[in-house]
């Protein structure tokens, strides 16, 4: 995703308080999807979800801040697993734990948290922003793993048949 979201003045005043935080920083650190970390996976949907929010006249402030904190945790979802439920149940309530730390949440923000991985889980999202937050979730893991996976294998293909032009 290009940088545009650094360049929506409305955008940056709704996370500005949060995006440069150590605790939003850290997500660097963790790998998502394969072919992203997990920060700027959080931004993207943040900011894709704050687009669809203003479409349709929802709460672009709440759904712009809760997308980004969405998966605020920090550990490998791959490797580490927990004896209190799936990483589905367990990392959205990890999640507002740590995003409580460093804001307070509305309940609207809460709710888009906690049920950003329904379908994954049975606890429906009471709010029209949660919803949008649980499919632009989906649509950017997608994306991020979709994409670049396609473009692998269109350069195999391309080096198996030794092909140098555009397919």
């Amino acid at each position: 995703m290009a940088k545009s979201w650094e360049n929506d003045p409305e955008y940056m005043s709704y996370i500005e308080d949060l995006i440069n935080r150590p605790e939003v920083q850290k997500l660097k650190k963790f790998k998502q999807h394969h072919y992203t970390n997990r920060l700027e996976h959080s931004i993207s949907v943040s900011y894709s979800s704050y687009k669809v929010a203003k479409k349709f006249h929802a709460n672009a402030k709440a759904t712009a801040r809760a997308g980004l904190l969405h998966d605020l945790f920090y550990y490998d979802w791959r490797t580490e697993k927990s004896d209190k439920g799936t990483h589905a149940y367990v990392h959205p309530r990890i999640a507002v734990k740590n995003a409580e730390k460093i804001t307070d949440l509305s309940p609207l923000e809460r709710d888009i948290i906690i049920k950003h991985m329904w379908l994954a889980t049975i606890a429906f999202p009471r709010y029209k922003e949660s919803y949008i937050v649980t499919f632009v979730d989906k649509y950017c893991a997608c994306q991020e793993v979709l994409v670049p996976f396609a473009v692998n294998v269109k350069n195999k293909c391309k080096s198996y048949l030794g092909y140098s032009g555009d397919i």
